[in-house]
């Protein structure tokens, strides 16, 4: 039995994504990666084709791959 009062370790996970490279692009990826759930931060790095993202417990690739590519970027792997 788990205990409610235990918090959820935080992950972070640096992840690929091509075809960003602007300021709309880092705006577009933050915005729907940071929309998902167990999404606790997000970092994009447009020049290295980055983007950081800081969940609650292991984060969902293909979730985190979907919100990418309804931005219109694609989600490459992890980095």
């Amino acid at each position: 039995m788990s205990s409610p009062n235990i918090a959820t370790p935080a992950v972070t996970t640096v992840y690929a994504v091509s075809g960003m490279s602007c300021g709309h692009c880092e705006t577009a990826v933050t915005r729907a990666v940071g929309a998902l759930d167990a999404v606790r931060a997000v970092t994009v790095d447009v020049p290295a084709g980055r983007v950081m993202v800081t969940t609650s417990g292991e984060p969902d690739d293909t979730l985190v791959a979907d919100a990418v590519d309804d931005a219109g970027y694609e989600l490459t792997g992890r980095a």
